[in-house]
């Protein structure tokens, strides 16, 4: 009971003597006021003060510099869609619906040509349905030669269930597809519940998917080539 209350006297001429200094910063005052306590800890180099069995932090200028210095020194990997020159893209089309998936084609092909990606790099690869383009797609990129793989199509909701099968075969076999071939395979099937709504998004007034596909396809190819290659 007695060193109890010897540390609470002492705890308590600690704080009066750091109110009677106002005019010095309080980690200053405290690195001083309590050097002569038993029991009270300050270190300034450290920012951290130790009061008995306490742990406060103190802030310090120098380590937000730190701080910042060290998120200065992270890279960021991006990929360029101006940096096309030696990229090599297949384009890979389902001639079910063609009507629609034509469309979204031509998208793709002006959009490769607006960002400088020549003709003779470009190779377009017809397939039957939706259904096909990821097993394609998977042998196009264990050949090697395309720094990505653009796969159009299109899929409209029937009376069958059939839609939900080839849509979702559709959309995993693409993912499959990039990572078993080691190659970014854009996934630009349309998966629709009527042709309106597809017509829309190949270039309607919801835009064109095949461009956007193909944009895709040259930022990923560009990340690959000059950040990822192996």
């Amino acid at each position: 009971m007695a060193s109890m209350a010897t540390s609470k006297s002492l705890l308590l001429q600690n704080q009066q003597l750091i109110r009677a200094t106002p005019h010095r910063p309080l980690a200053d005052r405290l690195s001083v006021q309590t050097s002569s306590f038993p029991g009270f800890f300050c270190s300034n180099c450290s920012g951290l003060l130790r009061i008995g069995d306490g742990m406060v932090s103190v802030g310090k200028e120098k380590k937000s510099r730190a701080a910042f210095a060290l998120a200065s020194a992270v890279r960021h990997l991006e990929g360029s869609v101006t940096k096309t020159e030696g990229l090599r893209f297949a384009i890979v089309v389902a001639r079910f619906n063609e009507v629609v998936t034509r469309l979204l084609l031509q998208g793709a092909l002006e959009t490769f040509k607006k960002y400088s990606v020549r003709e003779a790099d470009i190779d377009v690869v017809w397939v039957p349905g939706s259904f096909e383009i990821p097993v394609t797609a998977e042998r196009l990129g264990r050949l090697a030669k395309y720094q990505a793989i653009v796969c159009i199509g299109a899929v409209i909701r029937g009376d069958t269930t059939h839609y939900d099968a080839v849509a979702n075969s559709s959309a995993s076999g693409v993912l499959s597809a990039g990572l078993k071939s080691g190659v970014p395979c854009v996934f630009g099937v349309l998966t629709c519940d009527d042709l309106d709504q597809a017509l829309n998004r190949a270039g309607g007034k919801s835009g064109n998917k095949g461009a956007e596909a193909a944009l895709t396809a040259i930022e990923m190819a560009s990340l690959f080539e000059h950040h990822l290659k192996c």
